[in-house]
């Protein structure tokens, strides 16, 4: 082969490499939720798995999902158990939850222990954050700030984090007096860790169902001590929503930009970090 043909071969091949690894980095960053610059992140939660076929599309738009140890709320089956390392390679954070009682049946310690049993099995690291879910609002009566104290010194001694998520809406109790479950987990915890994902759908603050590329930051929501906010829910709750009606599919649901056959109706959450339930470092 003459050189001046060799010469035009090896820039034609480098030309080529340069475009294949300019493609591939394409690919690689149209899979994922692009970071944004303004240090808070997008994330959803569901309490049944939407199957695998739907993380993809999921991710496009969020950092991070949650992650149930155990049945959610009304449920009597755990569909999420077995996908972490799954979801871990595509991508997402994880915000950990562990379905909590309700004051009429609590369980103390016991609860604790057996999320973080679940928590190891599921390949979990030490210092992760497990969310206990507090379905309750407002005040919370005498014996569950037991149960809450007792979730996370058990948890601590366990070597993980205690979590709660609990509502940042206010309750009135009249005479004046108004106060939201969060505040009234705060005031009771102690020096006890305690890490807090507040729900507040109310627009305002709550934007409705949207998707920004600068989310809010979740004390918005009405918390200051937040670190995850949740701030749409599926179905939209209408006594809260009027506001934001039209940011909702018809239906009523919230639905990610990526769903447009409206498949999987989901809750929405802003946080500080992609990965909230990730160990400190």
């Amino acid at each position: 082969m003459r050189p001046y043909r060799l010469v035009w071969f090896g820039f034609v091949v480098l030309v080529s490499a340069i475009v294949l690894v300019f493609a591939a980095s394409g690919r690689r960053v149209s899979t994922a939720a692009p970071a944004p610059a303004s240090g808070t992140y997008l994330g959803f939660d569901l309490n049944i798995y939407p199957g695998d076929d739907a993380m993809p599309v999921l991710r496009k738009t969020f950092s991070f999902t949650s992650y149930w140890l155990g049945p959610p709320p009304g449920e009597k089956r755990n569909t999420w158990q077995g996908k972490r390392e799954l979801l871990a390679s595509q991508g997402f954070g994880f915000v950990v939850l562990f379905n909590g009682r309700d004051s009429r049946k609590l369980r103390n310690s016991m609860d604790a222990q057996a999320a973080a049993k679940l928590a190891r099995q599921e390949g979990f690291a030490k210092g992760t954050v497990i969310f206990l879910d507090i379905e309750e609002g407002g005040r919370l009566p005498a014996p569950y700030h037991d149960y809450l104290r007792a979730w996370s010194e058990e948890l601590s001694q366990s070597g993980f984090k205690a979590g709660v998520y609990c509502s940042a809406m206010p309750a009135d109790e009249g005479g004046g007096v108004k106060i939201t479950t969060a505040q009234d987990i705060q005031a009771h915890i102690g020096s006890r860790p305690m890490v807090f994902w507040i729900y507040n759908d109310a627009c305002p603050a709550a934007p409705g169902c949207v998707f920004p590329e600068t989310p809010p930051a979740p004390e918005t929501g009405g918390f200051p001590a937040a670190v995850v906010w949740q701030y749409a829910q599926s179905p939209r709750r209408k006594e809260y929503t009027a506001k934001c009606t039209a940011t909702y599919a018809p239906d009523g649901n919230c639905y990610a930009p990526g769903d447009t056959g409206h498949k999987w109706f989901l809750d929405v959450n802003t946080s500080t970090t992609p990965n909230p339930s990730a160990p400190a470092k």
